[in-house]
């Protein structure tokens, strides 16, 4: 039997141009007894509040019959997407996978499992399925699974999430192979972790395991695909291309199928989920191209690199807005790289604008000492031009702090954190710098040498750094990860060997910002434990 595994970028919302993905995917995998999309594949992973609005879920159906239709002469196809509940009792929807035959909806096969842990909030909108679905299809029964629904075997995890076990049930069952639909956000180094869970459960039950993931950005989530298929004995098979579309046929007894090569070190996976999630981000909300600030610092240099790889040169507007304390060798530091990358530029000069808020706030500030309200103006006159540029040409605004600096401040709102996309708000400091020295290692030089080198300086006064403000990053990094990844507590930070009084204020610092993350550009997720959409923290609190 030969099973295809679909992997495609869908748009959430977007049915028509979904279908189109799903039936095209589907003509090219013809020859195949079974192709599978990933999960919600014709509505878009993940579809949030749409899956509130009714006439949405009505019009996905309709979609549906029409390419159930469309594609009558091929043979089965499953579809995921919600389906309505008809009972009266529990949530509205189902997440659910449709099997298209002979032009018609033949059936479903429902989701066991609703995450509500991180970015996932399924149980606010599904019902879970109430027994174990087999296929028959042909002389092979396969189980049909989705995505949360691999993630509980009690031989993987210490502490398991849900009482119930879809994979031993649909075993029970009498499946003789699995098959996952799957919505799978990236995080580094999540690949090498799913398939070992697959291998062991494949082995464990002794069936194939054909595991389909989505590809693609989503707003803050970006899917890496590489779908994969594991024989009975928990032996790779196929593996799909990473961060890109691609069409995998295997045969679940372990025929012959395409490994694509791929390359797990951390930069090279952060590096293309970044990449992917800008290009994404940036196209489907229907823009051409973006524009950033240049200040010939390393997370404006990396942000620019990744935006040019992204959309093309030709496509980012590079802007330099110096002021009284830039230096000469900051300025030449962005326009050697924005010529290395290929970028256009605009210079401005922001001193005068500068003068006339100091002539304007002269009065009331009389007798007042400067300190970082004058600081933050400047960063705010740089936030305001560029969102004029922004809305003049149509180019959406990508910030360009990093996760560090997110996590404990280091940013101005209404400033620098102005934009429509914070690509490397994910990113930690250090990792910044371990990305950019990555990136020039591949081939020539991209970020100049200065850069990579110089003290990090967000230079709004003369002679200022960083580190004046911060531990060093180094430092600042490792607590950090440590207590918003690994949810250390304060105490368990001090048996660490941290310094007491550098603990506390960094807890401090990271609970005091985040009334500023609460208004912050959306963020590429690439880590475990991102301020997205799986960040909850209370604004006002004394908790810390």
């Amino acid at each position: 039997m030969k099973i295809a595994l679909l992997q495609l970028n869908p748009t959430v919302g977007d049915l028509q141009g979904n279908a189109v993905l799903i039936a095209s995917a589907a003509r090219r995998a013809k020859g195949a007894d079974l192709a599978v999309t990933s999960e919600l594949a014709l509505l878009g992973y993940p579809p949030r509040d749409l899956l509130l609005n009714a006439d949405f879920v009505e019009r996905s159906w309709a979609a549906l019959r029409r390419l159930a239709q469309e594609l009558a002469d091929l043979s089965p196809l499953l579809v995921g997407l919600a389906e309505p509940n008809p009972g009266e009792a529990g949530r509205p929807l189902f997440n659910s996978a449709a099997l298209l035959r002979e032009g018609r909806v033949e059936r479903t096969f429902k989701k066991t499992l609703l995450p509500t842990y991180d970015v996932f909030d399924e149980d606010r909108y599904f019902e879970p399925a109430a027994e174990s679905q087999i296929l028959e299809l042909g002389t092979t029964v396969l189980g049909i699974s989705i995505c949360e629904d691999i993630w509980n075997d009690r031989d993987q995890w210490r502490h398991r999430r849900y009482h119930a076990d879809p994979v031993q049930e649909l075993v029970a069952a009498g499946a003789k192979a699995i098959i996952n639909l799957s919505a799978s956000p990236f995080t580094a180094g999540k690949q090498k972790h799913r398939e070992a869970m697959l291998s062991g459960l494949a082995k464990k039950y002794s069936v194939p395991f054909l595991y389909v993931n989505q590809v693609g950005g989503n707003d803050d989530l970006v899917f890496d695909g590489r779908s994969c298929v594991f024989d009975k004995e928990g032996r790779l098979v196929a593996r799909a291309r990473g961060f890109e579309e691609d069409l995998i046929i295997a045969d679940p007894a372990g025929g012959t199928a395409a490994i694509a090569e791929d390359d797990f070190t951390p930069e090279s996976e952060i590096w293309r989920a970044l990449v992917l999630g800008t290009r994404d981000y940036v196209h489907k909300c229907g823009f051409s191209g973006v524009l950033l600030g240049l200040s010939g610092g390393i997370d404006s240099s990396l942000v620019a690199a990744i935006a040019a790889q992204a959309l093309g040169p030709q496509n980012v507007l590079g802007v330099l807005m110096s002021s009284p304390y830039t230096s000469r060798a900051s300025i030449e530091d962005a326009l050697t790289l924005a010529q290395n990358l290929g970028l256009k530029t605009i210079a401005m000069n922001i001193s005068d604008i500068m003068k006339s808020f100091d002539r304007e706030l002269a009065k009331p500030f009389q007798g007042q000492q400067k300190d970082m309200t004058e600081e933050n103006i400047q960063a705010r006159i740089r936030g305001n031009l560029l969102m004029a540029l922004s809305n003049k040409f149509g180019l959406v605004l990508l910030t360009t702090g990093n996760k560090s600096e997110l996590a404990v401040g280091y940013c101005t709102i209404y400033g620098d954190m102005s934009g429509g996309l914070a690509v490397i708000s994910d990113v930690p400091k250090t990792a910044v710098y371990r990305l950019a020295k990555w990136l020039n290692a591949r081939g020539s030089e991209i970020i100049p040498a200065a850069v990579l080198h110089k003290a990090p300086s967000a230079e709004l006064r003369f002679g200022q750094t960083d580190q004046d403000s911060l531990p060093p990053y180094e430092v600042l990094d490792d607590i950090l990860e440590r207590y918003i990844e690994r949810h250390q507590s304060k105490e368990e930070l001090l048996a660490e060997g941290f310094e007491k009084a550098m603990v506390e204020r960094v807890l401090c610092l990271v609970k005091n910002a985040e009334f500023k993350r609460r208004q912050a550009a959306p963020g590429l997720k690439v880590t475990d434990r991102a301020f997205g959409s799986g960040w909850r923290m209370p604004v006002a609190s004394r908790a810390w």
